[in-house]
């Protein structure tokens, strides 16, 4: 029951490394698994991936709209916890659909400069248990995020562009749990109905270089952002020696989004085919702790103890590495990607709300050039998690079993415009 459900799932689920993330905010991404830093095709997600890039861009408008699906397969846990069970466990299957969009301008004035737009949502979706003992502290975790992402970039010179932009997160979110705590005697039930939202700044940075024609690195950097959710909470605690005690009031908590800075290499052979490298350092270990905040003070000790005692985190930084092949023939592309992922979350500290493991994806896609101004595209990205073993003696949930499945299915279907 305590409160390391609401920013275990926010802040995994908000940044592009561990947890349930959304790296691939466009067709393209999906198909290469976001190795698409270095090198780009005149697409308009180069705003988002590496505004840098738009300098080196057709002098024209370039517009993208995406469609994204995504399926969340059921988490399976299989042991036991706080000494009960054993228990076999499942989390509730998944489904979203996601639009995106992106915007290059043309040249603007002698020095190139370019301005870009994109409007995506880098995090958020859903996890469900519904029964016990998971239910206690994660029957319902959703949130919904949506972030506008302004840039410009300027040409340095034919060979170097530089682009900085500025982010606008706004999130929203609900968090449920009810069920039976077992302390301080095994017929303490507690319940949590919370929903909260806010809006919240950052910035990126982004540098491109082109050595030479077949030889393209791009650096990115995106801030540091301090999610500030504000909204109300329903709290409830009722056991055999104590009378029942709520709360109904205004909630709050601030999470740290770490900065992610990626370096990536791209090679173009005579042949038209590019080999794209991205490494990707995720600093999550700015997620020291958690701490809920309430205008008032809960008094009992039973609803204080259940939600309101900050808790340890220390998450780990993460280390992702992505490869991505582009095969450009007259009218199609064809593009295939490989990620290898760590998760961010300790075994000390890993709960039902978020059950994140080391994972694998592989991607495939292209894109159709129907004529000179409009191109059609085709992508699905499969994620493997790999199971993994808890040990009660280390994990301060009391949980002692195995985690498996959990794979996660993306297709995207996107059409772009040249004018």
């Amino acid at each position: 029951m305590k409160k390391t459900a609401l920013v275990s799932f926010m802040t995994a689920s908000i940044m592009m490394a561990g947890g349930y993330k959304i790296p691939e905010t466009s067709t393209n991404a999906v198909a290469l698994g976001a190795a698409n830093v270095a090198h780009n095709q005149n697409n308009a997600d180069a705003s988002y991936y590496n505004p840098a890039k738009m300098v080196f861009m057709s002098n024209e408008n370039h517009i993208e709209a995406d469609l994204t699906y995504i399926h969340l397969d059921k988490v399976k846990f299989s042991g036991i916890v706080k000494t009960k069970g054993p228990y076999d466990l499942a989390s509730e299957s998944e489904d979203f659909y996601i639009p995106t969009l992106h915007y290059v301008s043309p040249a603007l004035g002698e020095n190139s400069a370019r301005i870009g737009i994109s409007i995506t949502a880098p995090g958020g979706l859903s996890k469900q248990w519904k029964t016990e003992p998971a239910r206690t502290s994660a029957e319902e975790f959703t949130l919904e995020i949506i972030e506008l992402n302004p840039s410009v970039a300027f040409k340095i010179n034919d060979t170097v562009g530089f682009g900085v932009g500025f982010r606008i997160v706004k999130s929203s979110g609900v968090v449920k749990s009810n069920g039976t705590t077992g302390s301080p005697t095994p017929t303490t039930t507690a319940s949590r109905d919370m929903t909260g939202d806010s809006v919240d700044f950052g910035y990126n940075l982004a540098l491109a270089y082109n050595p030479t024609s077949q030889l393209e690195i791009g650096l990115t950097y995106r801030s540091k952002v301090d999610l500030t959710l504000d909204g109300t909470a329903n709290l409830a605690t009722n056991y055999t020696t104590v009378s029942p005690s709520t709360y109904n009031g205004a909630s709050g908590v601030t999470v740290p989004l770490p900065a992610s800075f990626n370096a990536a290499i791209a090679y173009t052979f005579a042949s038209k085919t590019t080999l794209e490298f991205v490494y990707e350092k995720t600093m999550w270990s700015a997620y020291k702790q958690l701490d809920f905040t309430y205008p008032v003070t809960l008094t009992n000790p039973v609803l204080s103890g259940a939600f309101d005692n900050p808790k340890e985190k220390k998450w780990k930084d993460t280390n992702t590495f992505r490869f991505g092949l582009t095969q450009v023939f007259d009218t199609m592309t064809l593009m295939a990607g490989l990620v290898i992922d760590k998760t961010p979350v300790p075994e000390k500290t890993l709960g039902f709300e978020l059950p994140d493991t080391d994972s694998v994806a592989v991607s495939l896609g292209g894109r159709y050039k129907i004529n000179d101004k409009i191109d059609v595209g085709l992508s699905a990205l499969y994620s493997m998690h790999k199971n993994r073993t808890v040990l009660a003696s280390v994990n301060e949930n009391e949980i002692n079993g195995e985690f498996t499945d959990g794979d996660i299915l993306i297709v995207s279907a996107g059409l772009g415009y040249k004018f």
